[in-house]
């Protein structure tokens, strides 16, 4: 569908379509790679914390601030996507208390432009979902590999590979759907996990290393195209181009050209009209002062 056929999505909308076409989502954090997306098809576009990581540079999500988010969700909503924009909340903007959940996502939906906000976590989080719900605010949960729990995780590591803590993943799928959000990323967990989610619960299931049962899947923008800065690149990663080498390839084309003097070339360069620029040689020229001194003192 070309883009100027394609309506806004919505939260209703992206509830509506489980079970139904798969959805597409990718982690963006300005203007020019939310236009990319959007172009692309994207339905739901996430303002993820993870831009500590992937473009501030940091070694985990836990260094972004409400501010910083605010600021970029801001940039990705002024290119005007038709895709759903979803501010990722993050540390400790939501934990703790319900009033501070609705203060901050509220910011998220004032100041940022976004239509959704993102939480992770399940049963514990429940009292700030369902505050955050009460002020009429979309939201999109999280579970299994929760970054903003790296430390009490020990790690990035993949969640719900025993069965107990399996089946209290599934009991919180259940229980923040049931709440009423609209959508639940499941992030680095066993594909059978996931397919039991998916298959129980009623809001669609988002995959980020979650395998193929969910009904959507999520990358991030620098890590589709290949912008990424870091070495390490997770297992479910898929690199569909190399523009981190383009880019290179495209600065070292530049450099050449300075050093050769082919840029800027003519075409690029500005000029003044031909009088004016015999008037403006003859103003600036030293021996031309000279002379008229020399007059003068004669």
């Amino acid at each position: 569908m070309a883009d100027g056929q394609r309506r806004p999505m919505t939260a209703p909308a992206v509830r509506a379509r489980k079970g139904g076409a798969k959805l597409k989502m990718v982690t963006a954090y300005d203007a020019p790679t939310a236009r990319i997306a959007d172009r692309a098809g994207t339905d739901i576009i996430l303002v993820g914390d993870s831009l500590a990581n992937v473009v501030l540079g940091y070694n985990d999500t836990l260094k972004v601030s409400m501010d910083v988010m605010i600021h970029h969700t801001a940039a990705v909503t002024r290119a005007e996507p038709k895709a759903l924009v979803v501010g990722d909340m993050p540390w400790l903007s939501y934990h703790t208390s319900s009033d501070e959940a609705v203060k901050n996502a509220g910011r998220f939906i004032r100041e940022g432009g976004a239509s959704a906000v993102k939480l992770e976590g399940g049963r514990k989080r429940l009292p700030m979902i369902e505050a955050v719900l009460d002020a009429e605010i979309p939201v999109l949960g999280h579970l299994g590999l929760t970054p903003q729990s790296v430390n009490t995780m020990g790690g990035y590591k993949v969640q719900g590979k025993h069965a107990q803590d399996a089946y209290e993943m599934i009991s919180d799928a259940h229980a923040i759907a049931d709440a009423g959000v609209f959508a639940i990323v499941l992030e680095g967990v066993p594909d059978v996990v996931a397919e039991i989610v998916t298959n129980e619960v009623p809001v669609p299931t988002i995959g980020i290393g979650a395998g193929i049962h969910c009904d959507g899947q999520v990358l991030v923008f620098h890590d589709v195209t290949g912008l990424g800065a870091g070495a390490y690149v997770p297992k479910f990663v898929r690199k569909y181009a190399n523009l981190a080498d383009d880019a290179v390839a495209a600065l070292e084309r530049f450099y050449a050209d300075i050093d050769s003097g082919a840029f800027p070339s003519e075409g690029e360069t500005y000029h003044m009209p031909a009088e004016s620029e015999e008037i403006l040689r003859h103003l600036a020229d030293p021996s031309d002062h000279l002379m008229a001194d020399e007059a003068m003192e004669g």
